[in-house]
């Protein structure tokens, strides 16, 4: 394993993703180090969205991942890695029913703990690092404007300490990514399909334009895409920009 990676510790920053891709610029840093506030001033999710967090309740940190030779081509493994890292971290701590929303959030029930944002740094075909962005809700009890966000703490009635899983998250996600450069989606993906939310379930989507329509998420393919099932057994791949699933 070698020398332990220095986890840095902000009581406050714009975003931890920014904060770690600064600072590598200026610093050799290892694999495996991490950036963590108590305080995440302008965290946003995917394609926007902010992230709401109460100051010192919850886990807001970015991991450096390193790479020999990781293919572009494959970098939808990383999310699985990280989705399951996660999966396996709430599944040992008895959080109920937990799934995985493609492409980057964790839920428990049909209430989002998770979100996961995930920058890749190309160097032509290969990933030259990656910054592994998690907002997890820990011990915050309130959630204004957000009907469908819940925490840990909220869940099973637990108060719990952020050190902790913070360190159960890192050791589940070398796990995962160690020599993840030998590994391939193929592998990694009957289990990831296996915890997909809503998987099955007849459920309504809604594409970039807005319209609506009904499906079943059926699989994710090995590139990320979301494959439903629609109306006459028509099977149609999706990106992340060309569809929302609304439950």
């Amino acid at each position: 394993m070698g020398e332990q990676s220095p986890i840095i510790k902000l009581d406050a920053t714009d975003s931890t993703n920014l904060y770690l891709r600064t600072l590598i610029k200026s610093q050799n840093l290892p694999d495996y180090s991490v950036v963590v506030t108590k305080n995440q001033l302008k965290g946003r999710g995917q394609m926007g969205a902010v992230w709401q967090s109460e100051e010192g309740k919850n886990l807001t940190f970015s991991i450096l991942k390193r790479f020999d030779a990781f293919r572009a081509d494959q970098q939808f493994l990383l999310n699985i890695c990280v989705s399951l890292s996660i999966f396996d971290v709430l599944t040992t701590l008895a959080v109920p029913d937990v799934k995985v929303k493609w492409p980057n959030d964790i839920m428990s029930g049909s209430a989002k703990i998770c979100g996961i944002l995930i920058e890749n740094i190309l160097k032509g075909r290969l990933i030259d690092h990656s910054i592994i962005g998690i907002g997890l809700n820990v011990n915050q009890s309130q959630f204004e404007n957000l009907a469908k966000a819940s925490s840990i703490s909220s869940i099973t009635g637990k108060v719990y300490n952020l050190d902790e899983i913070l360190h159960m998250i890192i050791g589940r996600i070398k796990f995962y990514t160690e020599n993840v450069e030998t590994k391939t989606v193929k592998q990694l993906l009957p289990v990831y399909g296996d915890i997909l939310f809503r998987k099955d379930k007849p459920s309504t989507f809604e594409d970039e334009d807005g319209n609506r329509f009904m499906g079943f998420i059926r699989k994710v393919s090995p590139s990320g895409k979301l494959v439903l099932e629609l109306e006459e057994q028509i099977f149609k791949e999706f990106d992340l920009k060309e569809v929302t699933l609304l439950y």
